[in-house]
């Protein structure tokens, strides 16, 4: 469904700001830049850096941002406050989101103002940003718990100060898609400047709230990377965005390729983990296990694939388990060079669904282990990558650092790191290597004791990804922790570069 007097819709990316707000996120003034970069690449229209008033670090941050010239507009938060106003005026940004409680209950007990006071409050604080010649949002906070009447009147008068954009806020979250339309279809009618919305997830509804703003006629959407943002959350942009181009046939200046990749940079730079099974940029997202799916989508990707996974960033995959068909095993063999006949097939797609009704999860080690015991023969896997030497040195006053030495397609590399332990310190070197030569990253690392006692066996399983978006599991078991970590990587790299090297 097209919404009404929109063509392209603005995204206002909010990640720098209420995304910050997330309960464990601290970031620091040079992670806030890195993010700020990517989101420009991305393509987002505003970017909401921050609220300067907040501290010195949160100033210089939002002041660097401002002055690197990125093609986004760069936006400073304030409260209807002068020295806020000033704040963010002083860091040279384009623009100044001001903010004030209009509801009946943020206003006696946040703010224990009236709403006459409110509306005066609202009408100077544009008014002073304007006439410094700044572009000016105004948010009247909780404004869909708002009375409609006042909404209306303080929405008017900040459009009549100058006000360039009026946001509606779903800050607590409560409304749902069709009375969030209607909202907007009825401030349309009185307000002409752009409207935007910016809705919380509390009843999880962020995103359906957000599209049903733009239905009802808003043009520009508050959003943050990942979901991120108080509470529950905001409207998350991959989903927003994704959403927009292939479900309502609107245009955003959104690169799509590049929403994974700028949803992993967050979820590093923030600590946040991203939930395996969220729409677009989860780990599931385009995974395919049951034998119905795999067999559909490896003939017709459509089949059972609304969206492509390229589009985004991101690539297909298909995993064994107990759900799995012969179409979707076969095509995992045979993305790394493995044809078994008709019969050893049918044999390999039975263990492998004995193992998942076990409870088992069923990794490409496993598949491959299975499959090389029904085929009689040891597989043959291919090396690009090889370890030649490992040296660690740790201690209680020595900084533990680890040097690798490599060889791949026959050529030497050596590299060295630091770490907060052997493990880490030899994981460290051997990314650094691998990620500069081959652009191959450690996606997932896991360690569990085998066996008992201070000489037990210890396995690790990792996940590694390439720049295409190709990942594989590995994992190897010894004593020594070090040496199976290192392993491991080194089993996890040569199975990613054989499927993308006979993929193309």
């Amino acid at each position: 469904m097209k919404s009404k007097n929109a063509k392209r819709i603005q995204i206002f990316d909010t990640t720098l700001r209420d995304g910050e707000q997330t309960p464990g996120v601290a970031l620091t003034p040079e992670e806030k830049i890195e993010i700020a970069h990517q989101l420009d690449k991305l393509g987002v229209d505003v970017i909401e850096a921050g609220t300067p008033i907040t501290s010195r670090g949160e100033r210089e941050a939002v002041k660097e941002i401002a002055k690197i010239g990125l093609n986004a507009e760069i936006c400073g938060l304030a409260r209807t406050i002068k020295e806020d106003i000033d704040a963010a005026i002083e860091c040279n940004v384009d623009s100044v989101h001001i903010f004030i409680s209009t509801s009946e209950v943020q206003m006696k007990h946040a703010l224990g103002m009236k709403p006459e006071q409110v509306l005066a409050r609202a009408v100077e604080s544009v008014e002073y940003i304007k006439d410094r010649g700044l572009i000016c949002e105004f948010s009247p906070m909780d404004a869909t718990r708002t009375d409609l009447d006042f909404l209306k009147r303080i929405c008017s008068a900040a459009e009549k100060a100058g006000a360039d954009r009026i946001n509606i806020p779903d800050t607590v979250g409560v409304m749902t898609p069709v009375t969030m339309r209607k909202l907007i279809e009825g401030l349309k009618i009185t307000v002409k400047v752009p409207i935007s919305v910016h809705c919380h997830n509390d009843f999880g509804m962020a995103v359906a709230n957000s599209l049903a703003g733009v239905e009802g006629g808003a043009s520009q959407v508050h959003v943050a990377v990942n979901g991120l943002g108080e509470r529950a959350g905001n409207a998350a942009l991959e989903e927003v965005v994704v959403a927009l181009h292939l479900i309502h046939n609107l245009k955003t200046g959104i690169n799509t390729k590049l929403i994974y990749g700028t949803s992993q940079l967050v979820r590093r730079l923030t600590g946040i983990p991203i939930q395996p099974n969220k729409a677009i940029v989860g780990e599931n997202a385009f995974v395919h296990k049951s034998g119905i799916h795999t067999r559909g989508v490896a003939v017709v990707p459509s089949t059972f694939e609304p969206i492509k996974p390229e589009l985004v960033g991101r690539r297909r995959r298909l995993v064994a388990g107990k759900h799995a068909g012969t179409r979707g095993i076969k095509t995992e063999l045979e993305d790394v060079g493995i044809h078994p006949s008709n019969e050893q097939l049918k044999d390999i797609v039975r263990r492998v669904k004995e193992l998942g009704d076990k409870g088992k999860i069923v990794t490409d080690t496993d598949l491959l282990a299975i499959t090389r015991s029904v085929m009689g023969r040891v597989v043959k896997e291919e090396k690009i990558v090889d370890l030649v030497d490992l040296a660690v040195v740790t201690g209680i006053n020595v900084i533990p650092t680890a040097s690798v030495k490599l060889v791949l397609d026959g050529k030497e590399y050596v590299a060295a790191e630091t770490g907060l332990g052997p493990v880490d310190a030899a994981i460290k070197a051997m990314q650094k290597l691998t990620s500069s030569l081959v652009n191959v990253r450690l996606k997932e690392y896991r360690l569990e004791a085998l066996t008992g006692g201070s000489d037990a066996i210890a396995e690790v399983m990792i996940k590694v990804e390439d720049k295409d978006g190709n990942v594989m599991s590995a994992r190897a078991a010894r004593e020594d922790i070090v040496m199976a970590s290192v392993e491991a990587m080194i089993d996890g790299i040569n199975k990613v570069l054989l499927r993308r090297r006979r993929r193309k």
